[in-house]
């Protein structure tokens, strides 16, 4: 029975299942999973129905909104939905997003920060062989190693737990790296790391164990109660009109013609929504807003390059007399001539033009200036008086950003629960010496780093502190 997997594109995904995670998607619709790029904006409860799964591959510059926060976790919850969320190093601040919004509603917050091990990677610091796996879990049995390429720490709270950790010898120390959650009817996994799912890199999808960890995490992901649903015929067709085909031989997606294009489906869309209260339609308003701010940007700037390249092409032709034109090679802009007419003073034509990537206009070398108009020039120079040595100039200051009391308050409460998993670390190094696990040597260093770290963390509390 093959369930289905919703990867959102419309929270600008740096990982995208028909570009640099094409092997992911194919090794799922192979396994008995069908994966489907979502659009839908805003991510509702009913729009998620027909899906068993939902992916967010490290949002880039895009945030969730608090409305499709809410939608998310009711489907989770109510139609045991499966979520996965996968981020990359440096967390949320790196990536200005806000994936520990969501995550944070299951106990799992992404850690602005990177894992590195100097002494077990592939050959880079950021790319870790990551090989312990406590406490046993159905996503990693079986499993011995993973990389994990270019990935953030998490930090758990409440009933999530961690399945997979860094290494004594990473920066941070055994700090949780995968984690899971299983909210009421709905079941949630956090990985720091999309790099280790993507097309043809080093520590990448197929990496060794790579593969099985994937079959394992989303079978795993499919809760009893979804299947449940399945069984039972309770579960409404996908019927988007970016639903991959794919044929149940290969697992690769068909394709009706050498492009690559795959055949749409023609669908009659839905746009009525319910909106119980008015913060809700608020929210809904800013959204529809920042989308028609930014394809009012889109024009402008459009507009900008249009103009630019006109007023180009004017220069271009009064200089026409002075500027000898390879028209066989198109050297002084390339652009097409028409050889159909026969005369080579035409004006190019406009139509060439490919705004988003006009080549810059190439001149051949102009004759010099007559004597007489040099020294007209210099008569006429309002040149200053040169100065001995270099000038330098003062670097203008820095604007000051206000940081909003909301957002500090938040990231305070954040750096609270960071200290007492730093606490319990401690807790945990001491309970590994005593059952003789480590040595005091690798004792006094694990703590060292972890101190260090708690110091770092309320420092910057207090500095939040002052501030609020």
């Amino acid at each position: 029975m093959p369930y289905n997997v919703a990867f959102d594109i419309a929270h600008k995904p740096r990982g995208k299942i028909d570009e640099n995670m094409t092997e992911l998607r194919d090794f799922l619709n192979t396994n008995d999973f069908v994966c489907y790029n979502y659009l839908e904006t805003p991510v509702t409860q009913n729009s998620l129905q027909p899906y068993d799964i939902l992916v967010f591959v490290c949002p880039d510059f895009a945030k969730i909104s608090s409305m499709e926060i809410t939608e998310i976790m009711s489907w989770v919850k109510e139609d045991g939905g499966g979520l996965l969320l996968l981020s990359h190093a440096g967390g949320d601040k790196g990536r200005n997003s806000n994936l520990s919004e969501l995550s944070q509603n299951f106990g799992i917050i992404f850690e602005n920060d990177q894992v590195l091990d100097e002494s077990y990677n592939l050959g880079m610091e950021n790319m870790p062989v990551i090989t312990s796996f406590v406490p046993p879990h159905p996503i990693t049995t079986g499993i011995s190693s993973i990389c994990y390429r270019s990935g953030c720490s998490l930090t758990i709270m409440g009933s999530a737990i961690s399945i997979a950790s860094s290494n004594d010898t990473s920066d941070p120390v055994s700090t949780p790296l995968i984690c899971t959650a299983e909210p009421e009817k709905g079941r949630v996994c956090a990985i720091g790391s999309y790099e280790m799912f993507r097309d043809k890199v080093g520590g990448g999808f197929n990496f060794e164990e790579h593969p099985n960890l994937t079959f394992s995490l989303f079978n795993w992901l499919v809760s009893d109660y979804r299947m449940e649903l399945r069984t039972s015929g309770r579960i409404p067709e996908v019927t988007p009109p970016d639903a991959l085909s794919y044929s149940q031989s290969t697992g690769y997606p068909n394709s009706s013609n050498d492009s690559g294009t795959y055949e749409r489906k023609k669908i009659d869309i839905d746009f009525s929504m319910k909106i119980s209260k008015k913060s809700e339609l608020i929210e809904l308003l800013k959204i529809f807003q920042n989308q028609i701010e930014m394809i009012k940007n889109t024009i402008d700037k459009l507009i900008k390059v249009t103009e630019a390249t006109d007023k180009e092409i004017i220069e271009l032709s009064n200089l026409a007399s002075q500027v000898t034109i390879d028209y066989e090679n198109s050297s002084l802009i390339d652009i097409p001539i028409n050889p159909n007419v026969p005369d080579k003073k035409q004006t190019p034509s406009l139509d060439f033009l490919d705004l988003a990537s006009a080549p810059e206009p190439v001149l051949t070398k102009l004759p010099p200036k007559p004597e007489s108009i040099r020294d007209k020039e210099k008569e006429n120079s309002t040149d200053l008086p040169q100065t001995e040595g270099e000038v330098k100039l003062k670097p203008l200051p820095k604007l000051k950003t206000k940081t909003k009391r909301k957002d500090l308050g938040a990231e305070r409460e954040v750096l609270k629960s960071k200290l007492n998993s730093y606490r319990n670390l401690i807790n945990l190094v001491e309970k590994k010496l005593k059952a003789g696990e480590i040595d005091k040597k690798s004792r006094d260093k694990r703590i060292s780093q972890i101190k260090s770290d708690i110091q770092k963390t309320q420092e910057r509390i207090d500095e939040i502190n002052k501030s609020l």
